[in-house]
């Protein structure tokens, strides 16, 4: 029942998954549908949108088809490295690169 009462609230909202991923922590990140790469990656700091080069992205399908394995997801050639005009997908699996100068 609650997971219904969630996807539709998702659903109806206009929400998307994307997800992080480190030796330490995996975490889900909540945007809004239509949002691209570097508004996504400002969800989770302002300067990975300030300093947003491009981000290596895996699809959630491809990532559990290859065993949970990031190398073999890159191995068969389903890891992307998707510009700033890329619109975010529900179950992204994202690295964001990112440059911040120094301040003045």
């Amino acid at each position: 029942m609650m997971s219904r009462i969630i996807k539709t609230g998702f659903r109806t909202l206009n929400l998307i998954n994307f997800f992080t991923a480190g030796a330490k922590e995996v975490r889900a990140w909540t945007i809004r549908k239509g949002t691209h790469a570097p508004g996504a990656a400002g969800t989770i700091h302002t300067d990975f949108e300030k300093g947003f080069i491009a981000s290596e992205t895996m699809a959630y399908a491809d990532f559990i088809e290859h065993e949970s394995d990031e190398a073999k997801v890159k191995a068969a050639g389903r890891m992307r490295t998707e510009g700033r005009k890329y619109e975010m997908v529900d179950g992204d699996i994202c690295l964001f690169k990112f440059n911040v100068g120094k301040g003045k």
